[in-house]
C-alpha cells in the first residue's frame, strides 16, 4: 500500500535530503538541507512523503526507511499585477517532487500533486506554481495534460549551473507552471469530463530523442540546439500573450506544446482577462 501524508520528524526530513542525491545526483551545492524542509513546514509550506508500507519492516503509517517519494512546497504571496484587484493572495511554490527508481511511471507523481492540491485547498490556497524543464516530455505531459496547469513564463538558465545528471550540462531553462486549483479548467480535467476545446495558435515540439541527446557527450549539441530554438519560440509566443494550454505526445513519442489565447478559456474565475494577459510576462 502506498500512503501519502505530511512528513514528520527529523528522520523523514533527512530522507528527503538523501532522495535528492539518489534521484538527481545532486552534490552539496544543490542540496536542500533538512533544516530548510523543517522551516518550510513551520511557515505554511508542504513536505509530503509517499511511503510503501508493504516493504519489509515498514511501519503501517510509513517511516523514513519506507519513503519512496516526496513533494516540497514553500508559501508565497501574489501582489500587484499578479492579482486582479491588487489584494495580496497566498499561493504555494512547489519546489521539488521526487520519486524513487522502481516506483516511477506508475502515477505516483500525479498522486503527490493531487495531495498537494487537496491540502492547499483545505487551507483556502487556490494557486500553486512550479518550474519544469521544457525538454522533459514526461513532466510536461503530467503538468499540462493530466493536471491542467498552464504556462505563460519562460525563465532562461533559472537555477544557473546544476549538478543534476538529468540536466546533461545544459542551461537550466525553465517553464513556470500555473495551477489554478479549483478553476473550471482544472476541475473538468481532474474529473475526466470532456475538455473545453481551444484554438491552437502555435505548436512547439520536443523530439523523443532528447533524453538520449542530453545524456550523450557526442549528441549534447543537438539537445542544446533544440533548447535554444524552442526558447525563442516560447519567448515570442508569450510576448504575444499566448499560453501553453495543452500538451500531447505523437505516435513516435515526440512531445508537442499547444499554445493559444488564455483569455478565451476558463483558467481562473478570479482573474480578469487583462490580468491573465500580463501575468508572469515580465
Amino acid at each position: 500500500m502506498i500512503l501519502i501524508r505530511t512528513c514528520k520528524g527529523h528522520e523523514e526530513l533527512e530522507a528527503c535530503v538523501d532522495m535528492q542525491v539518489e534521484v538527481w545526483g545532486y552534490d552539496a551545492s544543490d542540496l536542500i538541507p533538512r533544516k530548510a524542509f523543517l522551516v518550510g513546514l513551520k511557515i505554511g509550506g508542504q513536505v509530503l512523503g509517499a511511503f510503501d508500507t508493504e516493504l519489509p519492516g515498514a511501519s503501517p503509517e510509513g517511516d523514513a526507511g519506507s519513503m519512496i517519494g516526496f513533494a516540497m512546497s514553500l508559501p508565497g504571496v501574489k501582489t500587484g499585477k499578479d492579482t486582479p484587484d491588487g489584494i495580496p493572495r497566498p499561493y504555494l511554490h512547489s519546489h521539488m517532487l521526487a520519486v524513487k527508481d522502481g516506483y516511477r511511471n506508475q502515477g505516483l507523481g500525479a498522486k503527490l500533486k493531487l495531495e498537494q492540491r487537496r491540502e492547499a485547498l483545505s487551507r483556502g490556497i487556490r494557486r500553486m506554481e512550479w518550474t519544469f524543464d521544457p525538454l522533459e516530455i514526461k513532466n510536461a505531459h503530467l503538468n499540462i495534460h493530466k493536471l491542467g496547469a498552464i504556462v505563460r513564463c519562460y525563465s532562461v538558465n533559472f537555477y544557473g549551473v546544476s549538478s543534476s545528471r538529468l540536466q546533461g550540462g545544459l542551461p537550466t531553462d525553465r517553464l513556470v507552471a500555473e495551477w489554478y486549483l479549483d478553476s473550471p479548467r482544472v476541475t473538468e480535467i481532474l474529473e475526466g469530463r470532456p475538455r473545453t476545446r481551444y484554438e491552437i495558435v502555435e505548436r512547439i515540439e520536443v523530439p523523443a530523442s532528447i533524453y538520449q541527446w542530453k545524456a550523450s557527450d557526442e549528441d549534447r549539441d543537438r539537445a542544446l540546439a533544440v533548447q535554444e530554438e524552442n526558447r525563442l519560440k516560447f519567448q515570442n509566443a508569450f510576448a504575444q500573450g499566448l499560453a501553453v494550454l495543452g500538451f500531447v505526445r505523437d505516435e513516435e513519442g515526440n512531445g508537442v506544446f499547444e499554445l493559444g489565447s488564455p483569455t478565451k478559456h476558463p483558467i481562473d474565475r478570479d482573474l480578469s482577462p487583462g490580468t491573465r494577459d500580463k501575468a508572469e510576462m515580465d
